[in-house]
């Protein structure tokens, strides 16, 4: 590990360029951050400090303005020097009372590198090399200025409405970055450690992962899914074709969470409700992994539960406007009906393949969210809603049509890998997993109509890879064992109301069989209670118990 020293001077901080300096920032003393000895090829310097969750304040004056100051967690200021100019000055300060640790770093660019931010128009400052990030439960966006061409020291900058030729700002290209911080660390240390990573441009092609490219007439703004509680940096890259140089922005950190509130913060993401919601399913999960062909009636209530939960959520979510908590009750409770409905069907026709077909399908859905899971799910044809849930709603029927021929196999499949990734979801309540997104992002994509703009790429770290093998073990284990205990015995059970209607046909006809001769329900639960009032009565004297003298 790095050693990581802190400098801290209530007046003055030097800085290197392209050297990082951690600094503790107050309210009440700005810090007056200086380099010197500029060379004379620099044409221009980005500054930029970072904080994990406090604004700190970063203008070119000591009574900053809105047009020459930035407020935020991540923010940087461009400095365009000019001739002869060998120092610069900016100054610092937080917006909390208590001190701040933020890092700080001035990163150096040539006359022909790219200046991000440089046709701004949208944004307070001239040029405006930030990055403005916006997150809510589902999504996050990321909006950011157009980059100018750059120039040299003293020239006036290129117009960026002078034409879209070769010769103007148009021929630019944007890289759009990101980057994972480790999973389940929520500290100051480490987001400061990797931060560094993604500022300037080589270490961003080395270590983020590039998700997009985006022209000049393309839009400057991008939608990620939303990761609550996992820290991920955000960053672009411009790109001169002409020149092939390029300049970095401002990177951008969130943790789609806040680390203020009281309930439900970063530290604290999943509610009551949900364990407790996800843990019994766990429960019943487990228990049909290992046992479900053999306890016929629970694993059809298990399948039937998830079906009906899974649409009635949605159904519920998206016509009326109830709290979370009320909401997933109704679930649990549309679920419990959901599933005994599948069982009172089987019982009463005794349809295999219908229910067959409905465990087919909840083993397709899984089997198709884990298709668009992987890096296929962000190919820019399945932004198009109608292409995705064409091609969605084929790999899922794909599934009970192959095993159409051999439904036990396709019931044992089912319990083994449906029921062992309940237990999954129920880990990722406790511990933070990507595995829980295979699900979770087809629900926001059904819930939400403009999810299919986000892209869901996800962390697979070390947890990933151990709860990874938690769940194969499972799955596997789970459906070898079922498939050795039952190989001897019949596909399914008989018809259930066929086979009671059959036995209360024999009992009535053939009077030598003895339970011919059974007293009806109503009069054995009579002689029962009888029985169980004599139980506790006291016995009564018995007076004289000489025998009678005949």
């Amino acid at each position: 590990k790095k050693s990581v020293f802190f400098f801290y001077n209530p007046g003055l901080l030097e800085l290197s360029l392209g050297k990082f300096r951690n600094v503790l920032l107050n309210q009440t003393n700005p810090v007056e951050a200086v380099i010197r000895n500029i060379a004379s090829n620099v044409t221009v310097i980005i500054f930029q400090v970072h904080a994990q969750q406090s604004d700190v304040v970063i203008s070119f004056d000591k009574n900053p303005s809105v047009n020459s100051s930035g407020t935020g967690v991540d923010k940087g200021l461009v400095s365009i020097l000019q001739p002869q100019q060998s120092v610069c000055t900016w100054y610092l300060r937080s917006l909390d009372a208590s001190q701040v640790l933020s890092t700080a770093i001035s990163i150096p660019y040539m006359e022909k590198d790219p200046i991000p931010g440089g046709c701004n128009l949208e944004f307070d400052l001239e040029v405006d090399p930030n990055i403005y990030l916006d997150y809510t439960l589902v999504d996050i966006r990321i909006k950011f200025a157009p980059a100018n061409l750059g120039y040299t020291r003293g020239a006036n900058p290129p117009s960026c409405d002078s034409g879209t030729g070769q010769n103007s700002r148009w021929r630019l290209r944007y890289d759009v970055y990101q980057y994972f911080l480790p999973e389940n660390d929520l500290s100051e240390m480490v987001l400061m450690n990797h931060i560094r990573k993604m500022s300037e441009v080589q270490s961003i092609k080395a270590n983020g992962i590039k998700m997009l490219t985006l022209t000049t007439d393309d839009k400057t703004n991008v939608y990620f899914s939303s990761l609550p509680g996992q820290g991920v940096i955000y960053n672009v890259i411009v790109w001169d074709p002409l020149w092939n140089t390029s300049a970095a922005y401002i990177p951008v950190h969130t943790y789609a969470c806040s680390f203020a509130d009281l309930v439900d913060n970063c530290s604290s993401l999943s509610k009551l409700s949900t364990k407790v919601f996800f843990t019994a399913l766990a429960i019943l999960g487990l228990f049909t992994c290992f046992f479900g062909h053999r306890f016929w009636k629970t694993d059809l209530f298990f399948m039937g539960f998830i079906f009906a939960g899974f649409f009635f959520f949605v159904f519920i979510t998206r016509i009326t406007g109830l709290g979370y908590d009320v909401r997933l009750i109704l679930t649990a409770v549309a679920g419990i009906i959901g599933g005994l409905f599948l069982v009172a069907s089987w019982w009463r026709f005794g349809s295999v393949l219908l229910c067959m077909f409905i465990i087919g399908l909840v083993l397709g859905f899984l089997f198709s969210s884990a298709v668009f899971f992987t890096p296929l799910g962000d190919y820019r044809v399945f932004r198009d809603d109608v292409v995705f849930w064409v091609t969605f709603s084929s790999v899922a029927l794909m599934i009970p049509v192959l095993f159409f021929g051999c439904p036990r196999i396709l019931n044992i499949l089912a319990s083994g890998i449906v029921g062992s990734y309940a237990v999954i979801l129920a880990i990722a309540c406790y511990v933070y997993t990507s595995l829980a997104y295979i699900t979770l992002d087809l629900l926001r994509r059904v819930l939400n109509d403009y999810f299919s703009r986000a892209y869901t790429n996800v962390p697979f770290q070390t947890n990933d890879f151990i709860i990874l093998s938690v769940w194969t073990m499972l799955a596997l284990s789970g459906v070898t064992v079922q498939l050795r205990r039952e190989r001897s015995e019949v596909p399914f059970p008989p018809h259930p109301y066929l086979t009671w209607k059959r036995e209360r046909e024999r009992r009535s006809t053939n009077v030598l069989d003895p339970s011919h001769h059974i007293p009806p329900l109503r009069e054995r639960i009579h002689n029962k209670l009888l029985h169980i009032k004599e139980f506790f009565q006291k016995e009564q004297p018995a007076g004289e118990r000489t025998p009678l003298l005949l």
